[in-house]
């Protein structure tokens, strides 16, 4: 329950305990940089303040295991680093998350838990980069019944172009860090997708399944 200050100040953390109301979701915390201990602490105040789904995200396997022994009933999802207490109940709201390739996948990992764990059903298509676009024809059914499709590719970043072409629905591009190097870490995808000629595909940041997954579920709310 809220304390009425709309945060709980622990000391060297201040979890915001009011996001549920404002937006839908309870503040998501960020693994990375964080100790076990700093983490537990943040979960536990958010779970007495809110009923929604909690999540940590980028946490690797030890401290997720140190997480889950202090904080029970929680699912680890290691390919997507994710750990989620209090999974949401289907929104009605199905999105597909596309992949270019097999290096992609822990990118759309990330993207498929994030979302299911809101709420929204996941259609995961893997492997369908443009140098083998018969791959991706072959899934026209799926793309054309998303309510919005989640485009991951690196290298130079072309995938969500073609989908942006292909279906009517939203087109989330999530540019990633793979490639040799005039790929610059994701650069010249994240400004591919940036400059696509598919118009309205929106883009975030580079390696970010998260921020799109959660660009998807604000999409279902609205709706």
């Amino acid at each position: 329950m809220s304390n009425g200050r709309g945060f709980d100040d622990l000391g060297w953390a201040r979890p915001d305990t009011d996001r549920e109301a404002r937006l839908g979701l309870p503040e998501v915390v960020y693994g990375p940089g964080k100790t076990p201990e700093q983490i537990t602490g943040v979960v536990r105040s958010l779970l007495r303040a809110n009923t929604g789904p909690v999540l940590v995200t980028r946490i690797e396997q030890p401290v997720a295991s140190e997480v889950c022994r202090a904080v029970p009933d929680a699912e680890y999802d290691a390919a997507a680093r994710l750990l989620v207490w209090h999974r949401a109940e289907p929104v009605g709201f199905d999105v597909a998350v596309v992949s270019a390739g097999t290096a992609d996948g822990g990118v759309a990992a990330e993207a498929t838990g994030v979302a299911g764990a809101v709420g929204l059903s996941v259609h995961r298509i893997s492997d369908v980069g443009v140098a083998g676009l018969h791959r991706l024809m072959a899934e026209r059914g799926p793309l054309s019944g998303a309510g919005a499709v989640i485009c991951i590719a690196g290298m130079e970043g072309a995938l969500p172009s073609v989908i942006g072409g292909l279906v009517a629905c939203p087109v989330i591009a999530v540019p990633t860090s793979v490639g040799y190097g005039a790929a610059l870490d994701g650069v010249t995808a994240l400004l591919a997708m940036l400059s696509s000629c598919a118009p309205g595909v929106v883009v975030v940041n580079i390696d970010s399944g998260f921020g799109a997954a959660i660009a998807a579920y604000r999409m279902a709310a609205r709706r």
